[in-house]
């Protein structure tokens, strides 16, 4: 009695677990769509999706076990790369599909309006058409925000303070991926009006043109130079700090990778808890909350990094204050 009560256990245990396989070939393993904004060979890209994984397997979802990620990466500033990937992305018929940025984002929301989308780096999501409002984003699409415009002005402040000299101020975007550039550049010009500074609105559309774009911003005195937050820009941070460093441009950057390639200052949030957080509503979603449900969220820790090399190679001393405010100071 004793062995046959064991043989059909052992026999329901693997009829149970044959079941459980099944299952999550056909219905429990859950499947996400990511597109990324920038080459996969970008370290930082990397570290973002890794925080991604890392949030989800904490909330008991495992890559290979209950959930699947197909992922696209992108050059930047290819729009119609970007648009390829997305409706690639949606043919899969994903449970979920994450957007890195406002272009990977408005390009899935133009293949669905089904599909549930968490976008984790967006400007201007109301202004790009991605929600309704903040509290209640009304369709299949939430996430969390880059900042908040104000910023503009925040980092002119701060352009004064560590070049108090400069008179002309550009602020750099591409059109063609910072498709919401005025809403940085109405507080910028806002800002510069009442700091007595001129306000330069600096497109550039491809690599191209970047050395010169900043080298005719250069030939009249006292220029300086505020990154706006932008695909393109990010992925070509490296290139844009050389260039202002050649041309003696004392320059502020949104984000702190900026800073570790050469920029003079930089401030803004941390991505990569964009990414974190973005799995917690990827958890919800699949729990059976609704995107139109959860709220667009902004930024929680922003850090301000000083260069102090890049300060020191444009003959700069730094207030002692605004090194005391820092987060961070490289040498």
């Amino acid at each position: 009695m004793r062995r046959r009560n064991f043989i059909t256990l052992l026999g329901s245990t693997m009829v149970m677990g044959s079941l459980t396989a099944h299952a999550q070939q056909s219905g429990g393993m859950r499947r996400i769509g990511v597109l990324m904004s920038y080459p996969e060979t970008d370290p930082d890209a990397q570290a973002f999706l890794a925080a991604f994984r890392e949030g989800l397997q904490k909330l008991g979802w495992t890559e290979g076990r209950n959930v699947r990620l197909d992922t696209r990466w992108t050059s930047a500033g290819n729009v119609e790369e970007m648009q390829r990937f997305a409706k690639e992305l949606v043919a899969l018929q994903p449970d979920l599909l994450l957007g890195h940025t406002t272009t990977a984002s408005v390009a899935l929301q133009k293949q669905t309006r089904t599909v549930p989308i968490i976008f984790a780096f967006v400007s201007d999501p109301v202004g790009s058409g991605l929600v309704a409002s903040f509290p209640h984003p009304g369709g299949n699409v939430t996430g969390f925000m880059v900042m908040e415009p104000t910023m503009a002005g925040k980092w002119l402040e701060l352009l004064k303070e560590i070049a108090p000299r400069v008179a002309r101020v550009a602020l750099l975007f591409n059109p063609a991926t910072a498709t919401y550039a005025e809403y940085y550049l109405k507080p910028f010009k806002a800002a510069a009006a009442s700091l007595a500074v001129e306000a330069i609105a600096l497109p550039v559309r491809d690599t191209s043109e970047l050395e010169s774009v900043i080298a005719t911003h250069t030939r009249e005195p006292n220029g300086g130079l505020i990154v706006m937050p932008d695909t393109f820009n990010d992925a070509h941070r490296a290139e844009i700090t050389s260039l202002a460093a050649r041309y003696r441009l004392p320059a502020v950057c949104p984000l702190r990778f900026y800073a570790e390639v050469g920029c003079l200052l930089s401030y803004g949030p941390l991505p990569i808890d964009n990414f974190r957080r973005a799995a917690q509503y990827a958890d919800r979603i699949f729990k059976g909350e609704k995107p139109s449900d959860l709220p667009v969220q902004a930024p929680v820790n922003f850090v301000l990094t000083i260069n102090l090399k890049a300060a020191k190679a444009l003959g700069l001393d730094v207030p002692a204050l605004l090194q005391q405010r820092a987060d961070e100071v490289t040498e």
